[in-house]
């Protein structure tokens, strides 16, 4: 009986026993792992003639709020006209009517001084007295200048406080000096937003303190070097952007014209057509 059922059941038999088309089948998918690696590494091999780059956008947020305008100024006088109309008297404004009523009935002739005695001999502070003096300390204040230097003044990081900033530098791209973001070239053994935090220490003299935003990039771009500047293989770059923020409004000590702070609307005036298209996409303007 163990000869025909061996025969029956030869293919089972041949899986149990772990012979045969399964081992067939395994050794198919350690060719298929094979040949997926080798795939992998024609790729990583075509890639290398891009050098990779990690760039920083740092965007210094409102320092003050934004001014109103005409429409919102009438809608601001319209509530309160509104709020005034429909409020009740407060603690002091009683207060005022009450020290008015008193002030009047000690000029009538019939007066009784004795009605002073529910105040005590404690010397009488009238609500006016109080306002005086909030109008002395209110008079003594300076609020802070909500414009700080030329608004025109781009080396400033103090302008336009009222708005968002973003942090330009002029960089070296082969025998040009274009505005980009601050960016530097990727090194073995970090990663692209340790390569973007270098950028933005790399910077002659800065002394930013930084709040990075995730550690995925928000935007990408490529582009390709000019032929004078292309070596070992390299045709471009891959430039990818990570956002950052501060809330600081110092002022960097760098070289005159080498780096700008400017509104989102200001970009154009410095960036490439196609450089723009691509960070206009991951900058809002806040």
């Amino acid at each position: 009986m163990a000869a025909p059922f061996r025969s029956v059941y030869r293919p089972l038999w041949r899986i149990i026993t772990g012979s045969g088309r399964l081992t067939l089948g395994m050794r198919h998918i350690s060719s298929s792992k094979n040949l997926w690696c080798a795939k992998n590494l024609k790729t990583a091999s075509a890639a290398s003639q891009w050098s990779l780059h990690g760039a920083v956008c740092l965007q210094r947020l409102p320092v003050i709020s934004q001014d109103r305008s005409p429409i919102e100024e009438e809608f601001m006088e319209l509530l309160q006209q509104m709020e005034l109309e429909r409020s009740l008297l407060s603690d002091h404004e009683l207060r005022l009517l009450e020290d008015a009523a008193r002030m009047s009935r000690k000029q009538e002739e019939d007066y009784d001084s004795d009605e002073e005695k529910d105040y005590g001999d404690e010397e009488i502070v009238t609500a006016q007295d109080l306002e005086d003096t909030w109008e002395q300390k209110f008079k003594q204040f300076h609020p802070a200048q909500r414009s700080k230097g030329d608004k025109l003044d781009v080396s400033s990081s103090e302008r336009c406080l009222a708005d968002s900033l973003i942090l330009l530098v002029k960089q070296d791209v082969g025998s040009q000096k274009v505005w980009l973001l601050p960016q530097i070239q990727w090194q073995a053994g970090e990663t692209l937003r340790q390569t973007a935090e270098r950028a933005l220490g790399n910077l002659p003299g800065a002394d930013l303190k930084a709040t990075f935003l995730g550690n995925a990039p928000c935007g990408f771009y490529k582009y390709r070097y000019p032929k004078d500047i292309q070596k070992e293989g390299r045709v471009g770059a891959k430039v990818f952007f990570f956002k950052a923020m501060t809330c600081s409004p110092k002022h960097l000590p760098l070289e005159k014209n080498s780096f700008a702070w400017v509104k989102k609307d200001e970009l154009q005036d410095f960036l490439k057509p196609e450089y723009l298209k691509q960070v206009n996409r991951f900058i809002m303007g806040l």
